[in-house]
């Protein structure tokens, strides 16, 4: 596994799989998993911001992204494209430790009506209906915002993936019961090669012998060869008695 930037770049020659995953994500499990089945193709590994994914896609410069949707989409031109939803993720807001906000366990957006609030350049999420008030300001990155909020400035909402991935001794976060909720997706470029398919399957959990996407299945068996298999397979487990096959003990024989 390799980590790279977004303009890193390899030789022609050999092949390469390049998976973009934005903050929050952990793609660990399926990166072990691909180094196992495809110890001949590297998988390289391209943090991007959630604004840069579908660029990226549509630019060429990564083969697959695991990003969130449809977020990515409303950022940039990904081409002709699939995408498929992973799973989704609560919404919770950040705010400092000794907030009014953290008396309660959860809360709704109207909870949040006369706070400010911090929206981040790179969005990691979209919220069509922003409750409370703009801070004026936009920081670059949610990990700028997250200082901000450190600061006094204002609170955040953001995937509770996030939140952890920034987690801070002072700052604490809460779910937002009625806030848009953000979806993790695969997003890749059309048509879908063999690669993006193979890392399609190890995603949905599918098994290192299933033939999908292979081309070396094994040719069909005609009736009567699976009718004899079946019949050696019975013979072998003594189902069937052969011709060399013995009585067994104590049985009387037939005159």
């Amino acid at each position: 596994m390799v980590v790279t930037t977004p303009d890193a770049t390899t030789s022609d020659d050999a092949p390469v799989f390049r998976l973009a995953f934005v903050p929050g994500v952990t793609p660990g499990k399926w990166v072990r998993i691909w180094e196992q089945r495809r110890p001949d193709v590297p998988l390289d590994l391209v943090a991007l911001d959630v604004a840069d994914c579908a660029e990226a896609i549509g630019k060429g410069r990564v083969q697959m992204a695991i990003t969130r949707l449809p977020d990515a989409l409303r950022h940039g031109d990904a081409g002709a494209h699939h995408s498929i939803e992973l799973y989704e993720e609560t919404t919770v807001v950040v705010v400092p430790k000794d907030h009014v906000l953290t008396a309660g366990d959860e809360m709704t957006l109207a909870d949040l009506a006369d706070e400010q609030l911090l929206w981040p350049l790179d969005e990691p999420m979209t919220v069509e209906q922003r409750p409370g008030t703009a801070v004026s300001h936009r920081p670059e990155t949610t990990g700028d915002a997250i200082e901000l909020v450190a600061a006094g400035i204002g609170v955040l909402l953001v995937p509770q993936s996030l939140a952890r991935l920034h987690h801070r001794k002072d700052l604490v976060h809460r779910p937002v019961t009625d806030a848009p909720t953000s979806t993790v997706g695969l997003l890749w470029p059309q048509p879908t090669t063999d690669l993006a398919d193979e890392f399609i399957g190890i995603v949905r959990g599918r098994k290192a012998t299933s033939s999908r996407g292979r081309t070396d299945e094994a040719p069909k068996r005609s009736a009567r060869e699976k009718a004899a298999a079946k019949r050696a397979a019975r013979e072998a487990a003594g189902k069937i008695p052969g011709k060399s096959s013995r009585r067994g003990p104590g049985r009387p024989k037939r005159r």
